[in-house]
C-alpha cells in the first residue's frame, strides 16, 4: 500500500526509503526537484520540506500538516516556530525503549543544562534486548530532553536538543 494519494505527486513511502538510504550512506543533506515538487532532507536539525502546486498529503491525525522527519508537525500555512532551531537535534536511529540511565537506580547520563562532549553517551535505547548507546554528535549544552524515560521511541523521533558550542 502506498501513501501517495491519486491527486498528489508525493509518495511518502518513497521519501521514507530515501531517508533510510541517506542515513545508511551517512549523507547529511539532499535535495531533489521533480515535476514541480521539491524535497529537501537534512540531518541534524532534521527537516523535510515539500513544496509544489499540489499540497502534500496530510499526516494521519492532522488534517493540514506536512511531514517533518524529526517527528514534529508544522501547519500548512508555514513552519511553526521551533524553540530548538539553534540546536542540533539528536534523533533515534531505531525503534526501542528510551532509558536515561545505564541501569535502574543509577544516575542519568545527562540533565538539561549539562555540558556534553562529542561522543559522550546521552541515553540508551533498548531494541530486541540489546542496549544501544546514543551519543552526542556535537559538543555543547543539553537544551532539552525530548523523550520520556522507559517509554518507547520511534525511528527518527527527537530525543535531545543540544545547543552547540560557539
Amino acid at each position: 500500500m502506498s501513501s501517495k494519494s491519486s491527486d498528489s505527486p508525493v509518495d511518502i513511502d518513497q521519501i521514507r526509503e530515501l531517508i533510510d538510504l541517506l542515513i545508511e550512506k551517512e549523507v547529511n543533506e539532499f535535495a531533489i526537484e521533480r515535476d514541480g515538487v521539491k524535497v529537501k532532507i537534512r540531518r541534524g536539525p532534521a527537516e523535510v520540506s515539500v513544496t509544489g502546486a499540489t499540497p502534500p498529503p496530510a499526516v494521519a491525525g492532522s488534517p493540514a500538516s506536512t511531514l517533518d522527519v524529526a517527528g514534529s508537525v508544522s501547519d500548512a500555512a508555514g513552519v511553526a516556530e521551533d524553540p530548538y532551531a539553534d540546536c542540533f537535534i539528536v534523533t533515534s536511529p531505531m525503534v526501542g525503549t528510551f532509558y536515561r540511565a545505564p541501569e535502574p537506580g543509577a544516575d542519568v547520563f545527562v540533565e538539561v543544562g549539562a555540558p556534553v562532549d562529542e561522543g559522550q553517551t546521552l541515553c540508551i535505547i533498548e531494541a530486541m534486548k540489546l542496549m544501544n548507546d546514543i551519543v552526542a554528535e556535537v559538543g555543547g549544552e543539553v537544551a532539552a530532553i525530548l523523550a520520556n524515560n522507559g517509554e518507547p521511541v520511534e525511528f527518527g523521533q527527537r530525543l535531545f536538543a543540544v545547543r552547540p558550542r560557539a
